[in-house]
């Protein structure tokens, strides 16, 4: 039986010495150049969800503004590295999903749902990518696509919270 308070894996990277800023990161791993991922005076995001926000800030933003599909771009790229690092952390050798089922085999189910989202999320992240890149494209299109990738990441978040919330408060009993 759980007694008080479980803290649960928290899978967004805060910045550190190992982990620097992502607006401090280099553009190509190669590269010593620093990137910008937002405007002068911009918040930071924190994490695959600080990225995922400015995302659909960027997309909010009047699509009649120059260098809108630029902005988009610019915000799309964070959120591909993350979620790469996401699927990394929670399909890896050592993941977070190999743990959950180690210990709640029950889960099993939740965990290949997850793991199919992985695959459309990434897909839809190309998507938009592919159509943000094209000038004739249509900025609904852009717009309609970006929603569409944003929906999907909320609701894997969510699915997420839900299985990790049921693995780690929920007592059935008979396993540890």
């Amino acid at each position: 039986m759980v007694a008080g308070p479980v803290q649960q894996p928290s899978l967004v990277v805060r910045p550190s010495a190992a982990h620097p800023h992502p607006a401090r990161l280099p553009a190509d791993p190669q590269s010593s150049e620093p990137r910008s991922i937002g405007l002068p005076g911009e918040p930071h995001p924190a994490g695959l969800a600080g990225d995922v926000h400015a995302l659909g800030r960027a997309v909010a933003v009047d699509s009649a503004e120059p260098r809108w599909r630029e902005g988009v771009l610019l915000r799309l790229r964070p959120v591909g590295r993350g979620f790469a690092e996401h699927v990394q952390v929670t399909e890896g050798p050592a993941g977070l999903y190999r743990e959950l089922l180690t210990q709640s085999p029950r889960l099993d189910h939740g965990v290949r749902l997850l793991t199919r989202e992985h695959a459309a999320i990434v897909a839809a992240i190309l998507a938009v990518q592919q159509i943000a890149e094209q000038p004739e494209a249509h900025p609904d299109e852009v717009r309609h696509r970006a929603r569409h990738l944003l929906r999907r990441l909320a609701r894997h978040r969510r699915r997420g919270a839900d299985l990790l919330w049921e693995a780690y408060q929920t007592d059935l009993g008979g396993e540890t």
